[in-house]
This record gives structure tokens, C-alpha cells and sequence, in this order.
């Protein structure tokens, strides 16, 4: 069965994703003049501004209701984004297509970025209001946009499947791994303890999963950076030669042998976008629930989120390993690699520190990609008892199954569905990409007429006017 995922994924990989992926940031970077190269101060500014709002406290009094602030849902966004795919997926792309891998994770970054704010964009246009927050995603825009609701739901079907419950089979692999490494404990009692923690989040609803996330991202993430850059300084004559591997690897340089070119490309492209999931169709799920004075706001600050994974927390992990020379080392794959060469430039700590940040990582990506897979399920059906079903499934029994399965069957049934569930995601973004393209312009007017704060009312897109419920 896993020779049978293996097989099809390198087909669909191959020939479909990779092209459809590039082809499609590539248009999207022109249609938008460069939206993530030229806006990129105002993608921190409203970041700055927003994390320094309190929470529920946001620029917008949208229903008058406590609403998730823009800062909240980067924060989720990012949960699910750095996590086991920044330190474990980085190692199997280097150790799999080698050096190279890493140059193709970063192109992968800087064009997706701009199908990210696109995707984003559209969550926040097409959003809906659900109790004390707003819901909304790809399977929304679906059905409000393109008026397919068999498409609408084959999207929150997948998406479901892939970050409610075969995502999360991997984050447990990934810690269960590290601790079992770090400290010798058994993966089935890692495991149960995992399952219990994230019950209990999830059962807490999305307020709960963005107070966590706001709390352990900044942590983590810098923790990790600051521990990568101490690397990186005491190594810093190394630097040249990495990038000069890297570079060499990248276009085939290095390789001997036929076909190794596009082994480095594919498994580069599909563990950059497992690790940003710029044009996956996850990110404007939770992006749709921030309350902001205009769509593009969010689009902009979830485009950050790709750079912030990929070229910068990813670059650093992929740094350490080149640096420690261990990468072409065949019985070191995925964490194990990422804590050895931890371990060759600070010791005996090296494994620890690193358990302990795959754990932080990883559990809060748990918890966000159960979100990813309730506000599908809320959007398929109201009936309270699947989502309790779901809810058992994503933080219990897909938890479990993740700790006691094999390191090679978790990627794989992952790369499979991210596969169709990213298909369908681009199909619909390009289709609808001509709002996100006319609500750029417009808040880059505004911003040019001196307004600090852009606004946006439904009744500037009169043709989809009605199939707006928000923006009033």
C-alpha cells in the first residue's frame, strides 16, 4: 500500500502540481505587480498594529460581537504552518533531493506568496458570520463565488481529511519521534498524552485555539530563530560554501546521476508548500475569521505568514543540518536528521532543545488544523453530533494512529491528499482571482488619498453585491 501512495504521488507531483503551482503564483505575482515584494512594509505594519490591539478588541465593529483579531488569525495560520514541516520536513527534503531542495523551497515561498494573499483576500470578501465569529475559507468562496456547492463540498471534504486528520497523524509521528530520540520514551504513551492535551483544546472552539496560538507562536517560533542564528554565527565561515551547495545542487550541478534534477525540484516544491501551504486552501480558512475594515488587510498579513515559514524558519533549519555536514548520512531522515546535526554544534542539548520545540510546534499545528476541518465540517453540515465525531477523531484517534505508524506512510497519505485538495483550491483562485485584483486596487487608491485605515463596502462590487453577507 505505501509502494501503491508512493507511486501515484510522484505521477501527480511529477506532471500536474508542480507546474500548476509555479504557473499560478507566477500569474498572480503579475496581476498584483509584485503584492508581496512591494507591500511588504505595510504587511508589518499591520501586523504590528494589530498585535498590539488586545484580544477581541479589533479595528472593525462588524455584528458588535467579541470577533477574532487580524493578529490572532496569523497566529493560528502561522501554528499550522511552522510546525513539523519547518524541522522535519526540511530534513526530508535535504536528505531525499539533497542541498538543492532548499533553493527550490524558497522559490516555491516567494511566488506563493502572492496566491496567498489572493486566497486570503477572497476568505475575507466571502466570509459569513457564525455566533461569536466569522467563518469562511475556499469551500465559502466556492459556493458564494463560482455557485458550485458539489465543488464547495468536495473542497471541505478534503481539506477535512487532510488537515483535521491526516495532517495531524504526522505532527504526532513527528513528536512521538523526537521524544522517543531525546528521551527514550515509548510512542504510545507520548501519544495518549498528546490525545488528552488536544482534546481538550479543541473542544474548546476557535476562541480557545487562537488564545493558545497567539501564546506559543511568538514563543516558539522565536526560541527556535534566536537558537539558529547562535548556530549560524559560530559557523559563520560556512556560510559562502552552504549557499554555493545549495545554489549548485539546485540546478543539477552537483548531480551524476539521470533524473535527479527533478527529484530535488519535486520533493522541494511539495515539502515548501507542505510547510507554507501558499495555494493549499488551508490559511484563508482561519484568515476569514479576523475582523478587518477592509478584505485585503488579512490577504497581506497572511502573505507574510509564507515568508515567515519558509525563508525564515525554514532557512534556519536547513542551515543547521548543511552546516553540520550530516545530511548525505542515508540512515538520518526527517527529525532524527534535524536533532543530530542540533547535536553536533551545541551537544548533549542539541536533541532536547529540539524535542521540545517540535513539540511546541507541533501541537499547536494540531490545534489549527483541527480548526481547518471544523469550519468545513460547519460549512457540509449543522449537526452538532458529526462534529463531535470529527472533534474525536482529529485530536484522539488520528493522534494515536500517527504515534504508532510508520515515518514513510504519514508523508505519503499527506502528499496525497494535499495533492487534490490543492488542485481544486487553484482552480477556484483563479477563477475568482479578478475580485482579489480590484480590492488591491482599491485599497491602493485609498492608501494613496492619505488613508491610514481603507474601507470596504460591499456595494463597490455590485455584481456579487448580494452573495456578500458581511460588508455592510
Amino acid at each position: 500500500m505505501n509502494e501503491i501512495i508512493t507511486q501515484a504521488n510522484d505521477i501527480i507531483w511529477g506532471y500536474v502540481l508542480i507546474g500548476a503551482l509555479v504557473a499560478c503564483g507566477l500569474w498572480f505575482t503579475w496581476k498584483t505587480r509584485g503584492v508581496q515584494f512591494r507591500m511588504i512594509g505595510e504587511m508589518f505594519r499591520l501586523l504590528t498594529d494589530s498585535a498590539t490591539t488586545s484580544t477581541g478588541k479589533t479595528d472593525d465593529k462588524q455584528g458588535g460581537h467579541k470577533h477574532i483579531s487580524s493578529f490572532q488569525a496569523f497566529a493560528v495560520s502561522v501554528a499550522t504552518r511552522v510546525g513539523t514541516g519547518n524541522l522535519a520536513g526540511v530534513a526530508t527534503a535535504i536528505a531525499v533531493g539533497g542541498p538543492g531542495a532548499v533553493f527550490w523551497m524558497w522559490v516555491i515561498a516567494l511566488i506563493g506568496a502572492a496566491t496567498a494573499f489572493v486566497e486570503s483576500t477572497l476568505a475575507q470578501l466571502f466570509k459569513q458570520r457564525h455566533k461569536d465569529s466569522f467563518i469562511g475559507g475556499p469551500a465559502y468562496y466556492i459556493q458564494r463565488g463560482l455557485h458550485k456547492r458539489w465543488m464547495a463540498v468536495l473542497f471541505a471534504v478534503l481539506i477535512t481529511v487532510q488537515f483535521g486528520l491526516s495532517n495531524n497523524s504526522i505532527q504526532a509521528n513527528t513528536i512521538c519521534g523526537a521524544m522517543q530520540e531525546a528521551f527514550g520514551w515509548s510512542p504510545l504513551w507520548v501519544g495518549v498524552a498528546l490525545a488528552v492535551m488536544a482534546l481538550f483544546i479543541v473542544f474548546g472552539g476557535i476562541h480557545r485555539i487562537a488564545n493558545v496560538s497567539a501564546v506559543l507562536v511568538p514563543v516558539m517560533a522565536i526560541g527556535y530563530v534566536v537558537l539558529a542564528l547562535v548556530v549560524i554565527m559560530m559557523n559563520i565561515q560556512e556560510v559562502p560554501h552552504v549557499m554555493k551547495v545549495i545554489v549548485t545542487s539546485a540546478f543539477g550541478l552537483e548531480q551524476t546521476v539521470g533524473g535527479a534534477l527533478g527529484a530535488t525540484i519535486m520533493i522541494g516544491v511539495r515539502r515548501g508548500l507542505f510547510s507554507n501551504e501558499a495555494g493549499e486552501g488551508s490559511a484563508p480558512n482561519v484568515a476569514a475569521t479576523a475582523s478587518v475594515t477592509h478584505p485585503v488587510k488579512q490577504g497581506l498579513i497572511q502573505a507574510l505568514g509564507v515568508f515567515t515559514d519558509t525563508l525564515l524558519v525554514c532557512s534556519c533549519t536547513a542551515f543547521i543540518i548543511l552546516i553540520s555536514g550530516l545530511y548525505d548520512v542515508p540512515e538520518l531522515n526527517g527529525i532524527m536528521l534535524t536533532q543530530s546535526a542540533l547535536q553536533s554544534e551545541i551537544g548533549a542539548a542539541g536533541p532536547i532543545f529540539v524535542a521540545v520545540a517540535i513539540f511546541l510546534f507541533a501541537f499547536s499545528s494540531i490545534i489549527g488544523n483541527y480548526y481547518y476541518g471544523e469550519a468545513n465540517i460547519r460549512f457540509i453540515t449543522a449537526n452538532p453530533k458529526v462534529l463531535t465525531v470529527y472533534r474525536l477523531f482529529s485530536g484522539g484517534v488520528m493522534v494515536m494512529f500517527g504515534a504508532m505508524a510508520s515515518f514513510e506512510l504519514v508523508w505519503n497519505i499527506v502528499d496525497f491528499f494535499m495533492a487534490f485538495l490543492t488542485a481544486c483550491n487553484l482552480i477556484a483562485i483563479m477563477l475568482l482571482g479578478k475580485y482579489a485584483f480590484r480590492l488591491l486596487d482599491d485599497y491602493r487608491r485609498q492608501k494613496r488619498r492619505g488613508i491610514k485605515e481603507p474601507t470596504f463596502h460591499r456595494s463597490q462590487l455590485p455584481e456579487i453585491e448580494h452573495e456578500l453577507e458581511c460588508w455592510e
